[in-house]
């Protein structure tokens, strides 16, 4: 099939161990396309069923951020965040587990619920780069769920914005910078329209298909859309599909989970991170994940 001219290119997900054995499809960044607006990373967990008793290796375990935000959505299971500010929170299906990093923070995210009483586990993490000027903001952590994310229902889509603005509605979650991110549930043969007024766009599909103007995507595929005009979603199945966003932030250097705009700041990362200068998280410091052994320095994402 001829692509759109909306679509500027397709990107599927790669499988990603997390050092523990428990894999992700991994869509951003991506060599061709490093991100889209200010969103650097795109994580999709599972589907996986996880059984009572999982071994605690499966956990994400204490690690460092510097210079973005996370975001994790589930539409399943239960993970627990942990982190160097003291915060614990399990966050559950629908709700919005906001964390900037900043200037530095340590985090963990555990399958404790998994591991008491098994789960079928299936979500995104995304991240998120701050702006230049935030990039060493103060380090937070904030909690969404209920009327802080508005939702609808209209014409078989279920749908909730999770974080920023569109269509006239914002979510109460902080941003740094303009961007959007919402989840579509979708009937079959149900239909959605991403408006323009977002500069860089993309639609993901995490369940079933759906077309994006008129081209197929499949579970796992990301079409990155030119600018310029609406675009037109419609599923195929059922389908859960994602869509995100928002201004350009400018260049950006990646190492492990450090971003940054200054090659600099990611060099003194990893050292204060070899060191043991970050805190580790309250309640789970007895184990971290070690800095990994040097690699190649990845383009700058822009």
């Amino acid at each position: 099939m001829t692509r759109p001219s909306s679509i500027d290119r397709i990107i599927d997900k790669r499988p990603h161990d997390l050092g523990g054995g428990f894999e992700v499809g991994r869509v951003l960044p991506f060599h061709a396309r490093r991100m889209v607006g200010p969103f650097t990373f795109f994580d999709h967990m599972g589907p996986v069923d996880l059984a009572p008793g999982i071994p605690r290796q499966l956990d994400v375990r204490p690690h460092p951020h510097i210079g973005l935000s996370t975001v994790t959505y589930l539409y399943d299971g239960a993970m627990t965040h942990r982190d160097s500010l003291g915060y614990a929170q399990e966050i559950k299906p629908g709700e919005v587990n906001w964390m900037t990093a900043g200037s530095g923070i340590t985090h963990s995210e555990r399958f404790e619920y998994a591991r008491a009483h098994g789960a079928h586990m299936h979500g995104i993490q995304a991240w998120v780069a701050l702006p230049v000027e935030d990039e060493e903001t103060d380090p937070s952590f904030h909690h969404h769920e209920g009327a802080d994310l508005p939702t609808w229902d209209e014409a078989g889509v279920r749908g909730r914005l999770i974080a920023g603005s569109a269509m006239g509605m914002s979510a109460a979650v902080k941003t740094h910078s303009p961007l959007f991110y919402i989840h579509w549930d979708m009937d079959t043969g149900a239909g959605a329209t991403l408006t323009a007024e977002h500069p860089e766009r993309a639609i993901y599909v995490a369940r079933g298909s759906a077309e994006v103007d008129g081209h197929r995507l499949l579970t796992g595929q990301m079409a990155v859309l030119n600018p310029g005009a609406d675009v037109r979603v419609v599923a195929d199945d059922a389908a859960t599909v994602m869509a995100l966003g928002g201004e350009p932030i400018g260049e950006r250097f990646m190492f492990w989970n450090f971003v940054s705009s200054s090659k600099e700041r990611l060099e003194q990362a990893k050292e204060d991170w070899r060191q043991g200068r970050m805190k580790l998280p309250v309640g789970d410091d007895e184990e971290y994940i070690p800095l990994p052994d040097p690699r190649p320095e990845p383009p700058a994402m822009s």
